[in-house]
């Protein structure tokens, strides 16, 4: 962490926000009066899929080891780009030859972002989601034949997919009511055509998606009070734009979001003129094969991190697999 911390901070110290002063100075500097400590990085994630140290105004992330680097470089393009300004936020520049990615000392591509700040786990009355639904509209409306390219394929089929190995190789069998809820989930996912389970293209031409999108995605920019924008373009791209909308729909589904939540969600985005889902009417049609996706794919998750643990599922997890095994 410390590494990673240092290689943030090293990276800054020639380089400038779009719209500020040199980011490194609250990282590395004192104050004016030269009386106060330079402040303290902290881990605010570390995962298998990237680790995230925040120092000061700035953050660092690391990536997965085998994340696709010339992928990532091109997201980052398109998320600097004039044409996403207010919706994604914006990488901060570096020093490397993408111009917004750098290679970490053991090869994992390294990034960096102005800090914002989330949404408060403990206040779910406050939840934005309608702002949410309006910058996944704005998001849609985008055309990505002006952006940098070539666009990558979104990676929400690739996730879900991924999901259901790790569930695979969990053990399961030590529980036997983790075995029956893998045997409910692989019901759910052959339910799923071939493009949703990544074994086949997503059809039409499709359009840009977040391809992740849930409240932990949505940050203050500058915080405290700036305006929501949208985190994390590792799946951004061309593909599916219901995957974006999937995952409040399989919530909803489930039964473990409130359904006056959703119709707020749905209505701001049918308002923003999203392109996703009809614009009035039974949504569904369009829902309904990236909802039973997102579905099957956090039921796997819950059963993949039960597994070791030895536990049941809870009541949420099992309220997910009970609807993967509806699907059968």
């Amino acid at each position: 962490m410390a590494a990673l911390s240092e290689t943030a901070v090293t990276s800054e110290s020639a380089t400038r926000a779009p719209d500020g002063p040199a980011v490194g100075a609250p990282a590395r500097a004192h104050s004016v009066a030269g009386t106060s400590a330079p402040e303290r990085p902290a881990v605010l994630a570390d995962r298998p899929d990237g680790t995230v140290v925040r120092t000061g105004r700035t953050v660092a992330k690391a990536h997965a080891p085998d994340c696709d680097a010339a992928a990532l470089a091109v997201r980052l393009r398109i998320a600097a780009h004039p044409l996403l300004h207010g919706t994604l936020l914006p990488p901060l520049p570096v020093a490397g030859p993408d111009g917004y990615l750098l290679r970490y000392e053991d090869g994992r591509p390294l990034t960096r972002w102005p800090y914002g700040r989330p949404v408060a786990p403990d206040d779910p009355a406050a939840a934005p989601w309608e702002d949410a639904a309006r910058l996944l509209a704005r998001l849609h409306a985008v055309d990505p034949e002006a952006l940098p390219g070539p666009v990558p394929p979104m990676r929400g089929p690739a996730k879900a997919a991924r999901a259901l190995a790790r569930m695979r190789s969990a053990p399961v069998a030590a529980v036997p009511s983790l075995a029956a809820a893998a045997r409910a989930v692989e019901a759910g996912w052959a339910t799923l055509p071939a493009w949703a389970r990544d074994e086949a293209p997503m059809p039409g031409p499709g359009l840009l998606c977040h391809g992740d999108l849930h409240l932990g995605q949505l940050v203050r920019h500058p915080e405290p009070d700036g305006r929501w924008l949208l985190i994390d373009v590792d799946d951004l791209g061309v593909g599916e734009p219901g995957w974006d909308l999937a995952r409040p729909a399989a919530w909803f589904a489930s039964g473990l979001l409130a359904g006056e939540v959703w119709a707020r969600f749905l209505g701001a985005y049918r308002a923003a003129g999203g392109r996703a889902v009809r614009p009035e009417g039974d949504p569904w049609p369009e829902l309904d094969v990236p909802a039973r996706a997102l579905t099957v794919q956090t039921a796997a998750l819950a059963v993949a991190k039960a597994a070791p643990e030895g536990r049941a599922l809870d009541e949420a997890e099992g309220a997910l697999v009970d609807s993967c095994a509806r699907m059968g």
